[in-house]
Order: C-alpha cells, then sequence, then structure tokens
C-alpha cells in the first residue's frame, strides 16, 4: 500500500472488474449510507456572483451550539488540518495512533518532529512539552470513544496545543470536547460534517475554539474559499431536522447487525467494538489484501489498514452501511475458507 492511502477507490475497483459503480458495494468508505434530504434545485442555483458564508456559518454554529467567532470554515478537513499545521509552527507533533493519516502526512510536510503513541499497549506515554497534541475521537479505524479529560489535564499541564477531531461523534450520542474550549486555550476541535452528511463531495471542514485562536488563523485564509454549491448543499443538509436522529438510530441498529455478522465468522481473529460507522477487525489466518481479494467476486470493497501506524497486514476496516450490504457480506464470509 501507499503510505497514505485511503479507502473510497470506487472508480478504480469497479474499473478492474469491469462493472458498473452502482454495483460495488462499499463499505471501504466510512461514508453515511443515509443521506438528508436536500430541497434545492443545483441547475437553477445562481452561481453568476461571488459567494457570501455568513449564513452557513450561522447555521453550522447553530448546529454545535457555539458563536461564529468560534469556527473557521475550510475546503475540507484536510486542509483545516494542513492550515491548522502551517498556523502553529510548533516543533513537534505527538499523535495518539494509529490515526487519520492526513495528519502525519501534514506534520512531515511542515517540518515538524513526528512522535507516535501507541492507543493500544502505550497509552500513558508521556508527551513532549509544548507539542501540538493529535487526538481523534472516536478513533479510527477501531471506532473507540474516549472519556479524555485526564488527558486534557496533563496536556494542559505540559502546556501543549492539542487538535481533538470529532469527525465521527456525530454518529454517537457521546459528548463533544466543546465544553473544554472555556477551561483550556490552546483546544481546537475538527468537525468534518461531510462524513456524516454523506457528503464527501462537498468539501467543507470545520476548525472550532476560542475567538481569539479563531481570529489568528482567519488572517492567513482567502476571501473565498468554498463554492455555492458546497455552502448551498450544507446549508439544506442541515436544515432537516429529522435526519440526524433517524441515522444515529439506523447506524446504531446496523452496527449491532454488523458486528454479530463478524463475531460470527471464524475468519476473524479479533473484532473491535466501535461506537462510529466502521469496525476494525484482525483476519485469523490471512492478509487483508488476500481478503480483499477474496470479496472482489461479490464485488465488495473493504479498507486495508496496513498502512495505519500499529497495525499490521492483517487488519481490516470494515463500514457500517445498510442492511443489504451487510446481508451480502455475509454471504460473503460464508463463502470465503480460512
Amino acid at each position: 500500500m501507499k503510505e497514505f492511502e485511503h479507502g473510497g477507490q470506487i472508480e478504480l475497483f469497479a474499473q478492474e472488474l469491469s462493472c458498473p459503480i452502482e454495483e460495488i458495494i462499499d463499505l471501504s468508505s466510512n461514508i453515511n449510507f443515509i443521506k438528508p434530504n436536500i430541497g434545492v434545485d443545483f441547475n437553477h442555483l445562481n452561481i453568476s456572483s461571488y459567494p457570501t458564508y455568513h449564513k452557513l456559518y450561522e447555521a453550522i454554529a447553530q448546529n454545535y451550539g457555539i458563536n461564529t467567532q468560534q469556527l473557521e470554515l475550510y475546503n475540507g478537513g484536510s486542509s483545516a488540518i494542513f492550515a491548522l499545521f502551517r498556523q502553529l509552527s510548533l516543533q513537534t507533533c505527538t499523535i495518539y495512533s494509529p490515526a487519520y493519516l492526513e495528519y502525519k502526512k501534514a506534520a512531515k510536510n511542515f517540518g515538524y518532529k513526528l512522535e507516535l503513541i501507541n492507543r493500544f499497549n502505550a497509552f500513558d506515554t508521556g508527551i513532549t512539552p509544548q507539542s501540538l497534541v493529535i487526538f481523534v475521537n472516536p478513533s479510527t479505524p477501531d471506532g473507540k470513544f474516549y472519556e479524555i479529560e485526564i488527558l486534557l489535564q496533563y496536556w494542559k499541564s505540559q502546556d501543549a496545543t492539542v487538535l481533538i477531531d470529532e469527525s465521527f461523534l456525530d454518529f454517537t450520542q457521546k459528548s463533544s470536547a466543546i465544553e473544554y474550549l472555556n477551561k483550556y486555550d490552546n483546544v481546537y476541535i475538527l468537525k468534518s460534517m461531510t462524513k456524516f452528511y454523506s457528503s464527501a463531495g462537498i468539501r467543507v471542514g470545520t476548525l472550532v475554539s476560542n475567538e481569539k485562536n479563531i481570529q489568528a488563523l482567519r488572517k492567513n485564509e482567502p476571501q473565498w474559499k468554498l463554492s455555492q454549491f458546497d455552502s448551498i448543499y450544507l446549508q439544506e443538509a442541515l436544515k432537516d431536522k429529522s435526519f440526524k436522529s433517524i441515522s444515529k438510530s439506523l447506524n446504531a441498529k446496523n452496527n449491532i447487525l454488523l458486528e454479530n455478522v463478524l463475531r460470527a465468522s471464524p475468519l476473524f481473529e479479533r473484532v473491535y467494538s466501535s461506537s462510529a460507522n466502521y469496525m476494525l477487525v484482525q483476519l485469523k489466518s490471512m492478509s487483508a489484501q488476500m481478503f480483499q481479494e477474496q470479496l472482489k467476486p461479490y464485488k465488495i470493497m473493504v479498507r486495508n489498514c496496513a498502512n495505519f501506524d500499529f497495525l499490521d497486514k492483517s487488519c481490516v476496516r470494515i463500514a457500517v452501511k445498510s442492511q443489504k450490504d451487510i446481508e451480502a457480506l455475509e454471504t460473503a464470509l460464508k463463502q470465503i475458507e480460512l
């Protein structure tokens, strides 16, 4: 695998199998399988003038219970990550790993000394004072949610700057770290709304922090960075008031269904329980690459996790999708031999 390769390469997969994209069951991409109701005809959207963003800021601020001066918007979560690394220009970056690979990429690109803490067996490892700490919650690719108040106290004692990635928190009933913004000045929170609102092609990422930190970030941002399509789509998605509850309920139900299917299969050595819309599994007697090959006749994609830190070639991430897709996976698993 390439060092920073991601899942969701559905077009290449369909091309390889010589079949339409619509026939692919993509369990490699952790994008919500439920979509919000969008009541706009984009064929008639006015794009002749420059976009303004105040309504989008207000909608997102209201969604997270903050004010518009506590957030800044970016052309996707990855752009937000790179902007923050560039802005802070610190010496050391400590990542609680495995984690989203763009953090490691950003640390290398901006010349940070990289320190990795293994969340699975070295969680209590100390950090370098005044470092940039990255913590993904729920974690990826295993979906564990951590109570982090004690960790925050420790990071504060080390004068660390902390970025908490809550890209998948919307799938859970857990509380956001936004409550800590008034307790610790050097906390930033990443909200990648496109995961929950099933719109990876709509590039809107959000950084949340106190007003002073956000003001500093805004000074280096261009006047126009999101398209009118991005802005209107997300505003419309946020207007669908029933979407949140329906989506959380169905994802939770299918999370249980998927876990039961995986635990019933003899192919897996371990299945990690998850609070998010994906699960990490460890294969018993084959590599992730071999497993991917075995699933090709069923047109099913899964995420090889060999390029995540502290994981090996036996680890795979499988996304929570529709009941039909999970049943298709179950059928495939029963046909694959150890």
